[in-house]
């Protein structure tokens, strides 16, 4: 016969654990909202900036705009270091939200060594950085403080890092890979291929683009701007994954506390069967006595 004091004992556990994550999850909502609404207007700042960074390099490299050479925008066919700079949360609790990312890493990982091209790995999020170093994996760099409060400031120092490395030829190729947010319960792995920036040169672009004027030619004017593209590209990556880890969180923890739910109800029948059991063994061990004694 099952215990009545154990199963209380547990019922009261799963239902005190009900109510933190039913907590967790309306902080998660709340907190979803106000990053939804900042990744909102970084996202129209961010595609402004790349569409302006493609017009240029098309023009760069279409019409050989100014005769600006630019490392920033060469195409280097046969890579030999590619640095991949990754974006997790500092913290757990959301799902697969992590695991995705890794999982994307890995995938990228694999598909360049197959091609012997060597990897530098770049992270940004505790969870991500431990589990590297966990499977023993080296990391060129990491910063674990970043991601669960998003920096312009300190974003734009970790990137011109990466960006100053590609410039002197230490790396040939920078892609940023972070789990983004597309609505309330849709997160996507995104890869952006950072560098050399590569516009779309599509038939599209070709027939809209009356880019035959050149450009300025103060080379030092384009790097500046090429250093905003990328380190805002950063920032923008970082509040992208903070509002998708809020969402997956809502989602995990409104799926922890509906289990729990269920738990609960199994357990309270356990406990009514097991009552009720206990009840009839008592009546039957009274009506025995009671039978002994005639």
């Amino acid at each position: 016969m099952a215990n009545l004091k154990d199963i209380k004992r547990q019922i009261k556990s799963v239902k005190n654990t009900q109510k933190t994550t039913r907590a967790m999850k309306l902080v998660s909502t709340a907190k979803l909202r106000r990053t939804e609404e900042l990744a909102k207007k970084s996202k129209v700042y961010a595609a402004k900036l790349t569409e302006l960074i493609d017009d240029i390099a098309f023009a760069i490299k279409k019409y050989k705009a100014g005769g600006i050479e630019s490392r920033y925008f060469s195409k280097i066919e046969n890579p030999i270091v590619v640095d991949i700079v990754f974006v997790t949360a500092d913290k757990g609790l959301c799902g697969g939200f992590n695991a995705q990312t890794i999982k994307q890493v890995w995938k990228l990982m694999d598909e360049y060594k197959s091609k012997k091209i060597k990897i530098r790995l770049r992270g940004i999020g505790k969870k991500g950085v431990e589990y590297f170093k966990f499977n023993e994996i080296e990391l060129f760099d990491s910063i674990t403080d970043l991601s669960a409060a998003p920096d312009y400031n300190r974003a734009a120092e970790f990137m011109d890092a990466v960006t100053q490395d590609f410039v002197e030829g230490d790396t040939d190729k920078v892609i940023v890979v972070h789990n983004g947010y597309v609505n309330m319960i849709t997160q996507e792995v995104k890869i952006d291929n950072v560098l050399p920036i590569d516009p779309d040169m599509s038939t599209e672009k070709e027939e809209s683009s009356a880019m035959e004027q050149e450009p300025a030619d103060d080379e030092e004017m384009l790097n500046t701007l090429v250093h905003k593209y990328i380190r805002y590209s950063m920032y923008y990556a970082l509040i992208d994954s903070l509002a998708a880890e809020h969402s997956a969180r809502m989602q995990a923890m409104d799926a922890a506390t509906n289990n729990a739910k269920d738990m609960v109800d199994k357990l309270s029948t356990k406990y009514n069967k097991a009552r009720q059991e206990s009840i009839t063994t008592e009546l039957i061990e009274i009506i025995s006595g009671m039978e002994a004694l005639k």
